[in-house]
């Protein structure tokens, strides 16, 4: 039997997503579902004086308007409202809870109706008086106000010394604009009465992380209730923490002892979490050699007013280039505005564009290569913790994405390279992120017939975590991909964390592993009961699954079918549950790599720039499926690119409101911005990352892009633009 592991492996899910057999959140239909509307703040800060409901209840088919004078009786303690990826520090927000407003957005009341239509409708008639105070919700205006909070990585050495002295300096700011995920499925959530017990139907990326939640919220016992999110239309860090909609259907059922849905608008999701606004400013120093003496990060990011969250934004070049002196400060700001949190490769994102495009204006300096200069200042050692690598093939990284891009066809010489009336620009970054692996258990029921089904709490966020799972259980078992079945998404599933961090495949695939060996050994105990058995005195280890049978690996004539060694058991259904023990090891760092070259051209005389080529090269460890590793990675260049031309949330200050909380107005690529795009995998065996030697693919795809992007513009054009999006307004004047 051909091996599933490493192939392009089409998804087990693709015919029910193309269906539409596959229901999400805002799709489970009941008898007596009732639909509820948002009525949102208006202001920013300040408290409600006074709601009048009189107008909606008048309307035909209104049921009940909730608010926080008649709701159904929450938790009083902030632990209560703690989520597992929570900021540690704070007080999380609670919906309906009471007369305080934090932000414009924020949900005020909920509008109950027999159908959706009349329950829009009715939330328009609600009438709300307000006591507003001032607000802020403009980073600039604060920064002066901004606070430390413990920095991800230890200084070391004397960075402000060794920059004042080094022959070659780069200090300057770079600027990202807050960004809201805009996932194509809305959030929603469906919350069912069922027997006495609730079941809830999430969009989100933990079904656990919000069961225990809403637990702690309604005082709730773990049998009281049930959450399910089989399928989610993409969430790129949105649904890690409960969204409040959820909270909002479960007080609606719980009020009306009925079938509640809340489906939120588009624009009441740009009241939801956001990748936070940032200001990093590097320093950096270099010798006459072109080696890093110095380097100071800091980053001063967006937090709200009640919770600080904040990420690894400055200690990535730790994990990148070698120097002895380093000074990295993190800092938030506090604004009237929802509490930031999780985007794609968060922090990531942010810090590596600032310190990749940075690198690339020493390099400059320098005049040095810019690919040249990073193998200069390679570190084949986490600096900061002074530990090897797992495996760092980033210096391959640099060479096949070099060879395939044709950089060394590349005129260093700014506004030297031309396609017509276009500028053409070549630039180059690099990326990283973590290989991280939690805890996280699987079930194995393996049926006499030689079917097996793989059961998990695990979100499939759209990832294709259904197939890389199908393709390990079926290797390891020795069965057809087709013989396989799993079941995500259900918090009554053996336990597993959120979907996010690039965490998922390694944890679970390896937990599939462990619970594979507990099924070969009851096998092995069922093979030795019989009499004679070839496979008596073998050890769990020297045996495999393959083809239906359990064979020695050392001889292949010993061997038994497993359908015989069951049947001969009177075994009709073998259960398994193992867990994937993750222990703390700090002996070596643990981390993905990515090279990235990118093409521009420039129309000299309107400054639209066009991303004509990318080439993305990545090192992370074992491929368990090139087709959704490939996918993941071109969709993350796609996102990358997004950052670096059109993605930016626009503020109106004066009202601490967003304006452009739609897809017409907040730009994201289309087909028509995205051209070719070459992904490679560079091979990295990894025998110390876990047993399966797997890194996750979810976040690198995104890192460096935008840098590389920026990079480009500047040598097509000259002009340095370090404040994202790079729109035409900021590159047409190009002196």
């Amino acid at each position: 039997m051909a091996s599933y592991i490493g192939t392009a492996t089409s998804r087990v899910d693709g015919r029910a997503k193309v269906t539409g057999e596959a229901r999400y959140a805002g799709e489970f239909n009941v008898a007596g579902l009732v639909h509820g509307y948002v009525v949102e703040s208006t202001i920013p800060k300040g408290r409600i004086a006074r709601i009048d409901v009189s107008g909606a209840l008048d309307i035909a088919g209104v049921i009940d308007v909730l608010t926080h004078r008649n709701r159904p009786p929450m938790a009083d303690k902030d632990d209560s409202y703690k989520d597992e990826v929570a900021p540690e520090k704070g007080s999380p927000y609670r919906p309906l809870y009471d007369d305080k407003i934090l932000f414009t957005g924020q949900p005020v009341a909920l509008v109950l109706a027999e159908d959706w239509e009349t329950a829009r409708i009715a939330a328009a008639m609600v009438k709300i008086k307000y006591q507003q105070e001032p607000h802020v919700t403009d980073l600039e205006a604060e920064r002066a106000r901004a606070f430390a909070v413990d920095a991800p990585e230890k200084s070391r050495g004397d960075a402000d010394k060794a920059f004042a002295s080094a022959a070659v300096h780069h200090a300057a700011e770079y600027f990202i604009p807050s960004e809201h995920h805009n996932p194509m499925e809305l959030f929603a959530s469906t919350a069912i009465w069922e027997g006495g017990r609730l079941i809830v139907y999430d969009k989100t990326q933990g079904v656990q992380n919000v069961q225990k939640y809403l637990c702690g919220v309604f005082k709730l016992k773990p049998d009281e209730l049930r959450v399910m999110s089989p399928y989610m239309g993409g969430g790129f860090g949105a649904g890690l923490r409960p969204q409040y909609q959820v909270v909002l259907a479960v007080l609606g059922a719980q009020a009306l002892k009925r079938p509640v849905r809340v489906v939120l608008t588009r624009a009441q999701m740009y009241a939801l979490g956001y990748r936070p606004a940032s200001i990093e400013r590097l320093a950096l120093g270099a010798n006459s050699t072109g080696t890093l003496e110095s380097m100071h990060h800091e980053a001063i990011a967006v937090t709200s007013r009640f919770e600080e969250f904040a990420r690894n934004d400055t200690g990535w070049g730790n994990l990148l280039y070698k120097t002895s002196n380093a000074k990295f400060e993190h800092k938030l700001v506090k604004l009237d505005l929802p509490t930031s949190c999780d985007m794609r490769a968060p922090g990531a994102a942010t810090g590596v564009y600032a310190l990749e495009c940075a690198m690339d204006e020493l390099a400059i300096a320098l005049k040095t290569d810019p690919v040249q200069f990073r193998l200069q200042c390679y570190s084949d050692r986490h600096q900061g913790e002074d530990v090897p690598y797992t495996s760092k093939q980033l210096r391959e990284c640099y060479s096949q994405g070099a060879a395939e891009f044709g950089w060394d066809r590349r005129n260093p010489e700014p506004r030297s390279m031309r396609d017509g009336n276009e500028l053409v620009g070549w630039g180059m970054a690099s990326g990283v992120w973590e290989a991280l692996q939690m805890p996280a258990t699987v079930r194995i029921v393996l049926t006499a017939n030689g079917h097996a089904e793989v059961a998990t709490a695990a979100s499939d966020i759209g990832t294709g975590t259904y197939t890389i799972m199908a393709q390990v259980a079926a290797d390891l078992l020795g069965l057809p991909i087709d013989n396989i079945s799993v079941k995500l998404g259900d918090s009554s599933l053996p336990q597993c964390p959120v979907e996010g961090g690039s965490w998922i495949a390694s944890s679970v695939c390896n937990a599939i592993a462990n619970t594979a060996r507990a099924v070969r050994g009851e096998l092995l105990k069922l093979a030795n009961a019989l009499q004679d058995s070839p496979l008596a005195d073998v050890d769990v280890d020297d045996v495999a699954l393959v083809d239906g049978r359990i064979v020695s690996k050392r001889d292949a004539t010993r061997a038994l079918s497993v359908a015989s060694v069951m049947q001969s058991g009177q075994t009709e259904r073998l259960s398994c549950e193992e867990t994937n023990e993750v222990e703390e090891d700090k002996s070596h760092a643990r981390n993905v790599h990515s090279a990235i070259f990118a093409e521009i051209k420039v129309d000299e005389e309107l400054g639209v720039v066009r991303v004509t080529r990318v080439v993305n090269a990545v090192a992370a460890g074992r491929i368990l499926n090139l087709k959704t590793a490939h996918s993941q990675v071109m969709g993350g260049v796609v996102w990358g690119i997004g950052m670096a031309l059109h993605e930016e949330t626009l503020y109106d200050h004066r009202f601490g409101r967003v304006m452009n909380a739609n897809i017409a107005e907040y730009h994201v690529p289309v087909n028509a911005d995205i051209h070719d795009i070459k992904v490679i995998f560079v091979d990295e065996p990894d025998a110390i990352v876990n047993p399966l030697g797997i890194k996750g693919l979810g976040e690198i795809g995104i890192v460096g892009v935008a840098a590389a992007i920026a990079n480009a513009v500047y040598h097509a054009t000259g002009k340095r633009v370090r404040d994202l999006p790079i729109t035409l307004d900021k590159v047409v004047q190009f002196n």
